[in-house]
């Protein structure tokens, strides 16, 4: 029995997709070192309908995408990324230990949106409190409409000051809010990523959520278990750390890709 998805506006529309949109989680971290290029280039590849990645500013005040404040756990380098300048961090490698991936570095933001194709969106998590600055948030809008990618963009945090923000500069922003435990969704971001426990607990979150004209992503980084559930439910997109399975099981994917 096929799921009848209400028409929300929480979400970029993506032409020729079906719902539930898979989200690719800092690209294919199962296959390639989470945010490199060959990370987004697999989930691209794997047929992921958005590709999600993180956002920090170097000291230079250049957007690079990377999960940490630091390069610690990701690189072969040391420090805050806050601190560092875009040479500094370019010459660290961010392989994550593997041989085959040494070559890969933190790419700019710029360079991800340059792999993009025309028919995926991008979702963008925003990690630092320099997204409280308005003039930084204009930046990142001036980036994305640079890169024509501006209306297939969602901005996602767990703080909601940092969606206020965007929200003042760019009122038609796609906003998302990644909420650990509040059970009733929220008035406000377009976009809503309750831990995937919640929809248990409310099993009228979905439906309360689409009366509000809100989208909703469990946050359940491997969801392939509870597809099934989520596609009752009439989730509008999925996240996921392996693409390539996530979208095999939703008939999305042309196969897996190169590096599987």
């Amino acid at each position: 029995m096929g799921v009848v998805y209400r028409k929300v506006s929480g979400i970029p529309r993506l032409r020729g997709k079906k719902k539930p949109y898979v989200i690719a989680h800092r690209g294919n971290q199962t296959a390639c070192p989470e945010n490199t290029l060959a990370a987004f280039e697999q989930a691209i590849e794997d047929g992921a309908d958005i590709i999600e990645t993180d956002v920090h500013l170097t000291s230079d005040d250049v957007f690079v995408c990377i999960h940490d404040p630091s390069v610690d756990r990701t690189t072969n380098g040391k420090g805050l990324v806050a601190d560092m300048t875009l040479e500094e961090i370019r010459g660290l490698s961010a392989g994550h230990d593997r041989r085959e991936f040494q070559h890969e570095r933190i790419p700019t933001l710029t360079e991800t949106l340059s792999l993009i194709p025309e028919d995926r969106a991008l979702a963008l998590e925003l990690k630092t409190d320099r997204f409280l600055d308005e003039a930084v948030c204009e930046r990142l809008i001036s980036t994305l409409k640079a890169e024509k990618i501006l209306d297939r963009s969602l901005i996602l945090s767990f703080s909601m000051d940092h969606l206020k923000a965007m929200q003042r500069v760019w009122p038609e922003a796609y906003t998302g809010w990644i909420t650990l435990t509040k059970k009733r969704p929220l008035k406000g971001p377009r976009l809503l990523g309750p831990y995937w426990r919640i929809l248990l607990q409310n099993p009228l979150y979905v439906l309360w959520a689409h009366m509000n004209r809100q989208a909703v992503c469990p946050l359940d980084t491997s969801p392939d278990r509870r597809l099934w559930f989520y596609r009752i439910m009439g989730c509008d997109a999925v996240i996921t750390d392996n693409p390539a399975a996530t979208c095999k099981k939703l008939g999305k994917t042309p196969g897996y890709g190169k590096h599987l």
